[in-house]
């Protein structure tokens, strides 16, 4: 088995390639560093620069699936420039990897690519699983629908086309989990606006064995990201607060404070998306971390 991952040094990229090497596939992977290139037997570098649509095409020979995670962090500043990066960097790169599979013979079947739970609008009832309709109309909503879309110009290559919406990925080595707990490490643990607002998380290890469990069983379509029980803002606060043995006491931080802070970035901490997963799970997938006391005891301890 050959796969091509964009995106294969970031969190959950890296993770995507600790466990295909320990299935002894062959990864190649996709960089706009030339330093970072390197070559391996079954680990292969090759160069690529959205932006101005250039790629090695030689990165493709032999490749059964494609695994897509690049795109522009929505972690950083929301600036105009960077808002623009953030939906240019996705569009950019489903239209290169198009263009690639158009222009070149090759043996891909499948392209597996990230998508993102914003996607749904924010909803403190509603749950949410893979048939809903409805996209939100917040800047993330706006360059979640306009990303899934770009990826569904792939199927008219003859691929199979999967994506899944990621929830907040929990790891001990890096991402969200290493922001939540700050505060709480020096016990100002709080929980964020309301405290009410539904977070969908699933632990780094079962979001790439997912990936790689949908080529493998060649499941097509959307699926939620997420392991089964979401869990509120303040729980979850709670939870780490339990698991590092930290005081969990402070008042809410009130939401205009975080709008003040962060302006529309705070849409990430404040909005609410509870998401099902019985749609993987039906189809056979099994995940490792499914309660929030199991992931968070491997993150944490």
């Amino acid at each position: 088995m050959k796969i091509l991952i964009t995106g294969a040094t970031g969190l959950v990229g890296s993770e995507i390639v600790r466990l295909s090497l320990a299935k002894n596939y062959v990864v190649h992977y996709l960089t706009t560093r030339k330093d970072k290139i390197v070559s391996q037997e079954n680990y292969k570098g090759f160069y690529w620069n959205p932006k101005e649509q250039e790629i090695d095409n030689s990165c493709i020979d032999g490749v059964d699936a494609i695994i897509n995670l690049a795109g522009a962090s929505i972690s950083k500043k929301w600036t105009k420039s960077h808002k623009k990066a953030v939906l240019d960097s996705r569009i950019n790169t489903v239209q290169l990897l198009h263009r690639l599979l158009s222009e070149n013979s090759h043996q891909v079947k499948q392209l597996v690519a990230a998508s993102a739970l914003g996607i749904y609008p924010s909803s403190l009832t509603k749950r949410y699983d893979e048939s809903e309709e409805e996209i939100s109309t917040s800047f993330l909503g706006e360059v979640v629908g306009a990303w899934e879309k770009e990826v569904d110009t792939i199927s008219s290559l003859g691929l199979k086309v999967t994506k899944i919406r990621i929830g907040i990925v929990l790891s001990k080595n890096g991402g969200a989990l290493v922001e939540m707990k700050k505060p709480v490490k020096v016990g100002a643990g709080a929980a964020l606006g309301s405290g009410k607002q539904w977070q969908s998380w699933i632990h780094v290890y079962d979001l790439a064995n997912m990936f790689l469990y949908c080529f493998e069983q060649q499941l097509t379509g959307i699926y939620n990201g997420v392991a089964s029980h979401p869990i509120s803002n303040k729980e979850l606060t709670r939870e780490i607060a339990k698991q590092l043995d930290k005081p969990f006491i402070v008042p809410n931080v009130p939401a205009f404070m975080m709008k003040l802070m962060l302006g529309e970035m705070s849409t990430i901490v404040l909005e609410s998306q509870y998401l099902k997963n019985d749609k993987i799970k039906n189809n056979g997938y099994e995940f490792q971390f499914d309660t929030i006391e199991s992931a968070l005891n491997e993150c944490l301890n």
